[in-house]
């Protein structure tokens, strides 16, 4: 059954961690040089693919002991916590401009660059580990589908101007303090059994 409060705290937990992360500025810039609508639906594609991925990893995750899976989740969430906290800045990655700006041409290069980008990224991990922590597959997918196609649009529609407002250093704090809360729920159910 869907749960709309697992859902919306996959969103929020996904929403905070993808901000600061490169794929961000990625689709800001993609988002700067082509049509908006067709850098959104390679990226959108992307990003379900590494969901649907991060599902079936965390959904493996529960044929684990109740136990033994709390203490992987939390300590899988102080590493995503630590991760954020002490990560440099990464340099901009250049992208190719396809000389066709055709739908398939534009939504094909966005798709490919988050595609690679995301494998293994810090939001992937954590899905899966959200979705081991819930059980609840249907309810992390769309959290966590949403969440970062919020920080997508976000990028490709107005991102220079969230920066302005908000500084990536606290949008990289709070995302921290929340995994770390996560951490520590995960590893004292770890704990008490």
């Amino acid at each position: 059954m869907f749960s709309f409060t697992i859902a919306a705290l996959v969103f929020g937990v996904i929403f905070l961690a993808e901000l600061p992360d490169k794929t961000a500025l990625a689709s800001l810039m993609l988002g700067t040089r082509y049509r908006a609508s067709y850098v959104f639906a390679g990226v959108a594609a992307a990003f379900l693919v590494h969901v649907a991925l991060a599902i079936a990893a965390g959904s493996l995750l529960t044929l684990l002991p109740h136990r033994l899976l709390q203490a992987i989740v939390g300590v899988l969430f102080l590493a995503g916590a630590a991760m954020l906290l002490l990560k440099k800045d990464d340099d901009e990655e250049e992208i190719t401009k396809p000389a066709d700006q055709s739908f398939w041409k534009v939504s094909g290069a966005g798709f490919m660059l988050i595609l690679v980008a995301e494998f293994g990224d810090l939001t992937q991990i954590m899905t899966a580990n959200l979705a081991a922590r819930y059980d609840d597959p249907v309810s992390v997918g769309v959290g966590a589908t949403l969440g970062l196609w919020a920080v997508a649009g976000l990028g490709i529609a107005g991102g220079k101007t969230l920066m302005r407002y908000v500084p990536l250093t606290l949008i990289t704090k709070i995302a921290a303090l929340v995994m770390l809360a996560l951490a520590g729920f995960s590893l004292y159910e770890a704990a008490m059994g």
